[in-house]
């Protein structure tokens, strides 16, 4: 009997999967391939090529057959559902040939462009975002922007390849370019902003470069011959726009409603919050996206996740897992304020906090009583949602909603942990039973929505997220008690922070 269902493709930056889901949208089965990074380049810079991500799809494919042959061997794909790294800036001729390697999101050449169009524009241009790297191929490979003609990203490669047609998801778009909320497009004041600042004749203004924008459930191309070549598909089947990481993760924990907030908790941590409006002004602590469907997302982005908790543990302990499940269950009973003890978690700097370098981590009030394995993680673990709640403040001044966290990541393996956060935030926290499938299984939602749009189904994005609201889920609410006693803590947690620069200054001219 055949299976129906949905394909979703994750490009990341270390490599790609698949997944298949059925109706239901319930994974039936995966498959992966690894790449790497263009070899030999130097300091800060990260670019990989667009033929490995062609190769990574036949074989995660391959891959994916062989785990459904078992039990799944004939299988019909309803729709497809495209997510990947955002930010990259692939270059391509009149022909779709790509021209050459891709720097991708953590490619750090741009800096000073993001600066100079973020002063220009009066809107947050962070140095990832495509559109500062393709300031500074103008300034810096002149002969191949003048060969450029499509623009695009990875996610929006792929889509291309798939389909032949130049069209992007509305949030991985704007992390090429900013988004008119009005329209639903590029943001047609600062582009002409743009291209008046590097007018020339011989470089293809990047209105004109840029791919169509595209909501969700929108039209967005069916599977053409290279297609079905680099799939083994049929020909024909619809594709969904195509998606950045971020908003296909949106759509993985969904999340639609303005106040909704998704909290990925790793060795760094992303909080993006649904808008109900766009973000008034510029703040380092905050960047701007979209999700699928078009509403305003404000990213508040940590750095210093969960490593420096995680290399406490494990000098307390040789083995992680181990050192895990010996210490949770004591910083589970560790009072909110640890014994008096505060930490810092800068081993790496942290832009948005402005904090200019790392090395700085460390724990301050030790003593004999609250020097405890379950007081140290706890302060440690403490420090990083206080450096979230820092950044997330900037939003609360603006009188933006929050009204559930939900939670993904690391954090997850202690679902426990979840509780400490309800009570810092004040806020509801959910963890998903969805939430391990990440972005591929975002995707696959994405290809469902577009399905259901071509048999005429009316359902706003946000309404057909409610409907497959998982079944499964934890719920942590805020308990007002441990709420009053966090605060306190953040206050004292604040003060620290205003002398961390001293703090720096000591450590620096001491070595």
């Amino acid at each position: 009997m055949t299976t129906k269902g949905y394909l979703g493709i994750d490009a990341g930056t270390q490599g790609l999967s698949v997944i298949f889901a059925n109706q239901a949208l319930e994974v039936l089965g995966t498959g992966e391939c690894e790449y790497g990074m263009v070899p030999d380049l130097n300091e800060g810079c990260y670019e990989q090529l667009p033929a490995d991500w062609d190769a990574a799809l036949k074989s995660a494919m391959s891959d994916l057959r062989g785990k459904l042959a078992a039990n799944h061997p004939d299988f019909e794909v309803l729709a497809i559902g495209i997510s990947g790294q955002m930010h990259g800036e692939v270059l391509a001729d009149q022909d779709g040939q790509s021209l050459g390697p891709v720097r991708l999101w953590c490619d750090s050449r741009n800096e000073e462009e993001g600066h100079e169009l973020t002063e220009r524009f009066g809107v947050k241009m962070p140095k990832r975002i495509t559109s500062a790297r393709w300031l500074w191929t103008i300034r810096n490979q002149p002969e191949k922007a003048k060969a450029a003609r499509h623009m695009t990203t990875p996610a929006g490669w792929i889509a291309f390849r798939l389909t032949g047609q130049w069209n992007l998801g509305i949030g991985d778009a704007a992390g090429m370019f900013p988004i008119d909320q009005s329209t639903k497009d590029y943001d047609s004041a600062l582009l002409d902003s743009f291209d008046a600042l590097v007018a020339d004749d011989n470089t293809t203004p990047l209105r004109d470069l840029l791919p169509q924008v595209r909501c969700a459930g929108q039209e967005a191309g069916c599977l053409n011959h290279t297609g079905t070549v680099l799939l083994d598909l049929l020909e024909g089947i619809p594709v969904a726009p195509a998606e950045g990481d971020q908003p296909a993760a949106l759509a993985g924990s969904l999340i639609g409603n303005a106040g909704m907030v998704s909290v990925s908790f790793g060795t760094s941590v992303c909080a993006n919050s649904v808008g109900d409006r766009v973000f008034k002004g510029v703040s380092d602590a905050v960047d701007h996206f979209c999700a699928p469907d078009g509403k305003p997302i404000n990213m508040v982005w940590l750095r210093n996740g969960t490593t420096y908790m995680n290399s406490i543990v494990e000098m307390l302990n040789v083995d992680r897992r181990a050192g895990f499940a010996a210490i949770m269950p004591k910083v589970l009973e560790a009072n909110p304020d640890c014994g008096g003890l505060l930490a810092l978690p800068f081993m790496d700097d942290e832009p948005g906090l402005g904090v200019g370098r790392g090395g700085t981590a460390m724990i301050v009030g030790l003593n004999d009583t609250n020097a405890t394995p379950g007081n140290v993680v706890k302060a440690a673990l403490l420090s990083t949602m206080f450096n979230l709640k820092l950044g997330s403040e900037v939003l609360d001044a603006q009188g933006f909603p929050r009204t559930e966290l939900i939670l993904s990541g690391g954090l997850t393996k202690t679902p426990e942990l979840g509780q400490i956060l309800a009570d810092v935030f004040d806020t509801s926290v959910t963890l998903l039973d969805s939430a391990e499938e990440g972005t591929a299984w975002g995707a696959a939602l994405m290809a469902k929505f577009r399905h259901e749009k071509l048999a005429d189904n009316n359902e706003e994005w946000s309404e057909f997220l409610t409907r497959h609201t998982a079944s499964k889920q934890i719920r942590y609410q805020a308990n007002a008690a441990a709420v009053a006693q966090y605060e306190a803590v953040y206050e004292r947690y604040k003060r620290l922070m205003q002398v961390q620069r001293q703090l720096d200054d000591a450590v620096a001219k001491s070595e």
